[in-house]
């Protein structure tokens, strides 16, 4: 049943990881209610990297075209340099603000998210998000790729402010974009892009403050999690593309809204 459950994170995991709707707050919830105990959190940090190395095979030929380009193509080195201008506003924050967020916003007994933190965000984001929808600038950048510098500057603004539990990395990125007149399908594909160094750095520091609890008993269990993560992220990136250039986040949003509601209703009935 241990491997079951971990089967079953690991695919909410790679489900929610670049859906707009808080990959870490579902895990955490889930965790709760199918009564998965992760000392430390370690599960949860390994298979976050099993959901963002499933993005990065799916743009492996994108990533070898820019690096390989980089020497002699300055578009090339433009959306490099898009991609780390808009990684650093998250890297300072973490640095700076990562300890008081945590103090604050965090059950300190339980060392995870206040879950009523988590619903205030749910909600929010959402009408943050229908509101982005309704009155977005005209997009005039319809390619990930050609994302001015200085409107990744902005997004990645846009992409510190997760570091408030239930706000969504890729939410917050997705509608940084938008509000930096990218389209819908530009927004999400560079969110994905912009979550490879961000994830990949997060997994690093998580996994050194973690370090003492890892266990090998527990090996088999991160296995499977990492599996399944990544194989549920291989399914769901491109399809989710494609959904929003047709139909928009507006779906993602009432999400939001309605499971934010459930999680208050569920801690006034004392269910979480």
């Amino acid at each position: 049943m241990t491997y079951l459950t971990a089967a079953v994170l690991g695919v909410i995991q790679g489900l929610t990881e670049f859906l707009p709707i808080s990959s870490t707050a579902h895990l955490l919830i889930a965790e709760e209610w199918l009564g998965f105990d992760d000392p430390g959190g370690v599960f949860t940090v390994m298979i976050q990297l099993g959901a963002v190395l499933a993005v990065m095979w799916l743009y492996r030929a994108k990533i070898l075209s820019v690096v390989s380009r980089l020497p002699v193509d300055t578009e090339a080195r433009r959306f490099a340099a898009a991609v780390v201008v808009a990684f650093i506003p998250a890297a300072v924050a973490g640095v700076l603000f990562a300890d008081a967020v945590k103090s604050r916003l965090y059950d300190t007994g339980a060392g995870r998210p206040a879950l009523g933190v988590i619903a205030a965000a749910f909600i929010v984001g959402g009408i943050v998000m229908l509101l982005v929808e309704r009155f977005r600038p005209v997009p005039d950048v319809h390619e990930a790729d050609r994302t001015p510098v200085a409107r990744a500057l902005g997004i990645g603004i846009a992409q510190a402010l997760a570091m408030i539990p239930g706000v969504s990395r890729s939410g917050a990125t997705i509608v940084g974009g938008l509000v930096m007149r990218l389209d819908r399908a530009a927004a999400a594909e560079f969110s994905f892009f912009l979550a490879m160094p961000t994830m990949v750095g997060a997994f690093a520091h998580d996994l050194w403050e973690v370090r003492a609890d890892l266990a090998p008993e527990r090996a088999g269990e991160i296995a499977i999690g990492f599996a399944t993560a990544f194989l549920a992220a291989l399914l769901v990136v491109k399809p989710f593309l494609r959904y929003v250039a047709r139909s928009g986040f507006a779906p993602f949003a009432w999400y939001r809204i309605a499971a934010g509601l459930v999680i208050v209703v569920a801690m006034w009935a004392q269910w979480l």
